[in-house]
């Protein structure tokens, strides 16, 4: 392997203990090998990068291993060196004896000839704004999770008023939900109170369903995923303000996205959120769409091209476009609608939707590199470009001497 860096070094990181190589020497000779071990915590990590310094290293990379490399990275990160985080899966060393010091041995050889490919680490700050919209989304599904307990529950019960109500968690759903766990007896005067807007056309039917058999173990278990459901509200109304806080600085971004058909705030804070706001590190849209994995697999072997499934990709990334490419193809007269219902006819609904959150992507990918707002071109954009095609083959089949005729 041809070297083309001087002074670098390989890092193998663990729960406990991290593991360094460095080599150093110039390019046409035999470089010198440094081995040294450190712990994790804090002090172990300066004497770490103390010893970088004294060995005047330049580079550093390491394996993208759990959550382990990251408080390495962020001591690492503010001392001069370019930091390298590497996949574990791409740089697997030949089978034989594996050691940590082998291990660190050949990152850093790798990292010397250049054969390491840089994953994408956003600053500190969209790091921070990472963090904030995950959890957002977690405590949205905990709050699910212990709404459609309740609904359990309430069916346990024989309580059937999510046969009359399309939200159980509205305004006159809680009241009720309330009156049930204080033990209140709900008749058809007290209904009235509670209920609001179309609901009251129903009492009677609200009463009935009401008719149930709710004994004290199904108040108290109601009782228990209600407390929680009221503080993940809470939480999140919290999050959501911190989110808020984090955005000031990217405004002008979250509202750019927000242009397209299908991408609401929350979901443009999100997608924000993972792949930050200058998309300069991917140097293309196809690259991009392949690390988000809503790019389609290739596999290509004899001159057959065998089925093979997107990649894994940012998870989070990914579900967030596709539930905006789900929003967009209910919007009406837009592109994106008209290009996945095009795309239903011949691959199925799932594959259609991976196929537009791709195209939202590099949608996306464009509006943030040039800076500029969505435009939309219409349902018959993609009709149009076929049309323009056939007609360009149709010249050229004339101007070949052949007479052509479309047949309806």
């Amino acid at each position: 392997m041809e070297a083309i860096i001087e002074r670098c070094a390989g890092l193998d990181v663990h729960q406990e203990s991290v593991v360094a190589c460095a080599i150093c020497g110039s390019l046409d000779r035999r470089p010198t090998i440094t081995v040294a071990a450190y712990g994790t915590t804090t002090a172990e990590l300066l004497a770490l990068v103390d010893w970088l310094e004294a060995l005047e290293i330049t580079h550093v990379a390491m394996e993208s291993t759990g959550v382990y490399w990251k408080p390495v990275w962020n001591l690492l990160e503010g001392h001069g060196f370019t930091l390298i985080l590497a996949n574990a899966q791409r740089i697997k060393n030949v089978p034989g004896r594996k050691t940590d010091m082998k291990d660190a041995e050949w990152i850093a050889r790798l990292l010397r000839s250049g054969l390491i490919e840089s994953s994408f680490v956003p600053p500190t700050d969209v790091r921070d704004l990472r963090d904030l919209t995950r959890y957002r989304k977690k405590l949205r599904q905990d709050a699910t999770s212990e709404k459609n307990r309740i609904h359990k529950v309430l069916q346990n019960a024989n309580i059937k008023l999510s046969s009359y109500m399309s939200d159980l968690f509205g305004v006159s759903g809680r009241a009720i939900l309330t009156s049930l766990i204080g033990g209140e007896v709900i008749t058809e005067t007290a209904l009235e109170l509670l209920v609001h807007g179309r609901l009251r056309s129903k009492l009677p039917s609200l009463v009935e369903a009401l008719n149930g058999r709710l004994r004290r173990h199904h108040r108290d278990m109601i009782r228990f995923s209600w407390d929680h459901l009221c503080f993940l509200e809470q939480q999140i109304v919290t999050v959501e303000r911190e989110i808020e806080s984090h955005l000031q600085a990217y405004r002008e971004k979250v509202d750019l996205l927000s242009t397209l058909p299908g991408v609401k705030p929350t979901a443009a804070a999100a997608i924000l959120a993972e792949i930050g706001p200058d998309v300069k590190q991917f140097p293309s849209a196809g690259q991009l769409a392949s690390w988000a994995g809503v790019s389609p697999g290739v596999y290509q072997s004899a001159g057959k091209v065998k089925r093979v499934r997107t990649l894994p990709g940012n998870a989070m990334l990914k579900a967030t476009l596709c539930e905006c490419a789900w929003a967009a193809s209910m919007s009406r007269d837009t592109r994106l609608s008209a290009c996945y219902w095009r795309l239903v006819k011949r691959m199925g609904k799932k594959k259609a939707l991976i196929a537009l959150a791709h195209t939202m992507l590099r949608i996306i990918y464009a509006m943030l590199r040039d800076n500029k707002s969505y435009e939309e071109f219409g349902p018959d954009f993609g009709t149009k470009k076929r049309l323009n095609h056939e007609d360009r083959m149709v010249k050229q089949l004339k101007a070949l001497g052949y007479t052509v005729s479309k047949v309806a």
